[in-house]
């Protein structure tokens, strides 16, 4: 927490199932959730013990997570002073931590390495990851705090360049197997395996409309403008090329992971639907985030 504390020039609060977040955004444009509602929506102690260690916050200082970390974070973690309208001097975390901070807890559950004091607090990431992907959490705050009324185009076309590259990198495998397998079963379509041959067409209309159109306001359009069709109706190269290793492809990852557990959880394609857009609305869409809703689609 070194150099210049930044004023928050809008101020707000998400409600996320029964827990209120106050968040802010500074005069830089960073989004922050204060340190006591962060704490609160994983369901820790804000006096909790424990002390962070190797630059990482109590709540991820645990050994057991640390195979888990690298993946999402790749930077130390230090809670935010930033200075209030009123009221002083608060400490807050970039928004964006949220969900990559319930991502950790979820695999290291999945892995089995949980003690049964975490236990609980992947049981509230769990609920708070079905309402967020790593850029909802971005538009929650803006829609929260009024930031979205006065975020200009250059700030959009700033954002984008973090998530997308101006030349596609070479191909690496980004979507599982699964993704396109239970998309075939809410069809009710014969799955052949990954031959693309054996896709049918509207494959790629589905994929924009569940994946592109739900990152982020503008990467699916702007994805058009770098990838466009070239005279043959082709694509030179994938979207997911064009995703930045350091933000596009994690929010690829942890968006795709979301949608495949909306899929396995769903009877048919229009309840999977229904799931999909009350969680992940397109951008643009109203948002609706209330972690202890039940669906009848579920």
């Amino acid at each position: 927490m070194t150099g210049k504390i930044l004023k928050a020039t809008h101020i707000g609060s998400i409600n996320i199932g029964h827990t209120d977040i106050p968040c802010a955004v500074l005069e830089d444009g960073t989004r922050l959730l204060t340190q006591r509602g962060f704490l609160k929506a994983i369901g820790r102690s804000e006096k909790q013990p424990g002390g962070g260690a190797e630059g990482l916050p109590p709540f991820l200082a645990a050994a057991n997570l640390k195979p888990f970390i690298n993946k999402y974070l790749n930077a130390p973690i230090e809670p935010v002073a930033f200075r209030r309208s009123v009221g002083g001097i608060a400490l807050g975390y970039n928004a964006e931590l949220l969900p990559k901070v319930c991502n950790i807890y979820l695999e290291a559950r999945q892995g089995g390495v949980l003690n049964p004091v975490q236990i609980h607090i992947a049981e509230e990431c769990e609920t708070v990851i079905r309402g967020l992907a790593t850029v909802g959490i971005v538009a929650l705050v803006d829609e929260a705090t009024g930031y979205q009324k006065v975020r200009h185009k250059e700030a959009l076309q700033a954002l984008l360049d973090k998530y997308l590259l101006q030349e596609f990198k070479a191909w690496s495998k980004r979507f599982p197997d699964d993704f396109y397998k239970e998309m075939f079963r809410l069809k009710g379509w014969d799955w052949k395996g990954m031959e693309i041959g054996s896709r049918p067409g509207v494959v790629g209309r589905y994929t924009n409309d569940i994946v592109y159109d739900r990152l982020e306001v503008g990467i699916r359009k702007e994805l058009e403008k770098r990838n466009p069709k070239t005279e043959k109706g082709n694509r030179r190269a994938r979207h997911h090329q064009f995703l930045t290793d350091d933000l596009g492809v994690p929010a690829l990852s942890q968006h795709l992971h979301t949608v495949i557990a909306f899929m396995r959880a769903s009877s048919n394609w229009e309840k999977f639907k229904r799931s999909l857009n009350r969680a992940l609305p397109k951008k643009g869409d109203k948002i609706e985030v209330n972690k202890d809703q039940e669906t009848n689609s579920l």
